[in-house]
């Protein structure tokens, strides 16, 4: 067997630039997109857009074009949507809007 080799000798491999860092997303974000609204309430994203045109929905702010939805309005909505029993006052069955 040959003692060299025919192959040209590699010291180190060449190393590819780095992306800058990007910064991570906090683990609670204060605002949150549709989907991720929709997620946090277990509702679907759908449901949320039809609640910002015919109401009844969370509060929602708008920067520019983009819709997001305050955690906290999130949470107070849930609250004032709690319920014992079907015939708690303020308690109402709506009918479907489809």
């Amino acid at each position: 067997m040959a003692v060299g080799s025919s192959f040209p000798h590699r010291t180190t491999p060449a190393v590819a630039p780095q992306p800058a860092a990007v910064p991570a997303a906090p683990a609670n974000p204060e605002f949150l997109t549709t989907d991720e609204a929709g997620a946090f309430l277990r509702l679907s994203p759908r449901t949320l857009e039809k609640q910002r045109v015919l109401g009844g929905g969370p509060r929602f702010r708008k920067f520019g074009a983009r819709v997001v939805y305050a955690a906290a309005d999130l949470r107070a909505w849930a609250d004032r949507h709690t319920y014992g029993m079907t015939s708690d006052p303020g308690y109402v069955q709506r009918d479907s809007v489809r």
